[in-house]
């Protein structure tokens, strides 16, 4: 007669056990994976749609609305002017030259060319040229680049060039100027990817460029979604104004109704 082993039996079912702890073990890894790739498909989504409803609402209107949240003033002067009529949102990339007149150094400017191949869509170049409203601090081949990349726009506190060209090719920038000079000898690379002031307004990377026929504010990113609500209800008040204005012929009946000018 055959005789199993206690210990045989034993050992049996601590090797099963230990099978069924490692694939328990595998299960939770794949969930835990699906997880993380869900929310981070989540937060992608999230991230388009937040800017795709900043795209829609009026600069005005956000700017009025950070003013409520933030108390602080966070568009951008009258001299910030678009090259030609265009409405952007995106997230801020920035860049910062500062005068180094006479270099002669041939990589003095490659990290600001390395930092628009590192954008991508819904990017916006914020870039800060130190005295820079006499200087262009972007053409028609960064233009074309940042275009190629599916850049939102650019903003530049400083002068800008080849217009003719970027008008052409549709990309849309704001800046204080159009001259026809170089950065070239003049500037130097400071930075990419750091806090800026641009035309007096501060910029953090990541932050959210608003832009239109109005001008340009910067949302900081963490007061988003905060800013956009109000904008968007402002947007509605206003654009529901105008009909009863031209019925009523009158604005101050009009504002009383709708507490909003």
């Amino acid at each position: 007669m055959h005789l199993h082993h206690p210990y045989s039996k034993t050992r049996t079912v601590v090797i099963v056990l230990a099978v069924l702890i490692l694939m328990s073990a595998a299960a939770v890894q794949v969930r835990l994976a699906h997880a993380q790739s869900k929310a981070a498909s989540e937060s992608a989504v999230t991230n388009d749609e937040l800017i795709a409803q900043f795209r829609r609402v009026e600069v005005a209107s956000v700017s009025d609305a950070l003013e409520q949240i933030t108390g602080k003033r966070m568009y951008m002067s009258h001299r910030m002017q678009p090259i030609f009529t265009a409405k952007f949102a995106g997230y801020a990339r920035t860049v910062q030259l500062k005068k180094d007149e006479g270099n002669k150094d041939p990589e003095a400017l490659t990290g600001m060319l390395e930092a628009i191949d590192q954008g991508s869509t819904d990017s916006v170049y914020v870039m800060v040229v130190e005295d820079g409203e006499d200087i262009a601090g972007m053409g028609g081949l960064m233009g074309t680049a940042m275009a190629a990349r599916g850049y939102a726009g650019a903003v530049i506190d400083g002068g800008v060039r080849d217009v003719a060209y970027l008008r052409k090719i549709g990309f849309p920038v704001f800046a204080t100027g159009v001259v026809p000079s170089t950065s070239v000898h003049h500037y130097r690379f400071a930075g990419a990817q750091l806090p800026v002031l641009c035309n007096g307004v501060p910029v953090t990377p990541g932050d959210i460029v608003v832009a239109d026929s109005d001008g340009v504010a910067v949302v900081p990113k963490a007061q988003a979604q905060a800013v956009l609500t109000l904008a968007q209800q402002m947007d509605y008040k206003e654009h529901s104004m105008y009909a009863v204005i031209e019925q009523l012929k009158s604005i101050v009946q009009a504002v009383k109704k709708f507490g909003r000018l």
